[in-house]
């Protein structure tokens, strides 16, 4: 992650149903920490298309997380959703993960509304695993693990 993609992706707003993953006047700063586990997804030409998370990052306040599977989260920049491009940032961040993090199983949290990315997480392979309701505004998300 840059300072430069990093500056990018506070800049980028969803239309609704899915502006809850509006990232408007979050802190660059913050996507930068390796600790915070973001990474930025470029495209052949270098240019920022999306990002991946791994660890607490990916989770929603409200599930008993475990550790038994690492957690992952994500996005795509606002103009590129809904093109088919969801599984394979998905996929390549998957691959970045089992290969620098070894994990046994990954996991991603994924808000029931979702339809669209809930069947991008299941076409890779994600089964499901649990509904909970976050704690922070009580929307509904579904939990989705696959075995590495």
């Amino acid at each position: 992650m840059t300072d430069q993609f990093a500056a990018d992706i506070v800049t980028w707003s969803y239309p609704d149903p899915y502006t809850r993953y509006s990232l408007l006047d979050a802190d660059p700063e913050f996507f930068m920490h390796p600790s915070n586990g973001y990474l930025a997804l470029v495209d052949d030409t270098g240019q920022l298309i999306g990002y991946r998370c791994f660890g607490v990052e990916g989770r929603v306040p409200g599930y008993d997380y475990d550790d038994e599977a690492l957690d992952t989260g994500g996005g795509l920049r606002p103009s590129l959703t809904g093109q088919g491009l969801g599984r394979q940032s998905i996929a390549v961040g998957l691959a970045y993960g089992q290969e620098h993090l070894g994990p046994d199983a990954f996991r991603v949290t994924v808000a029931s509304f979702n339809v669209r990315a809930q069947r991008v997480v299941q076409s890779l392979g994600f089964a499901h695993h649990a509904t909970f309701n976050a704690t922070t505004d009580g929307t509904q998300y579904d939990v989705f693990v696959l075995r590495a």
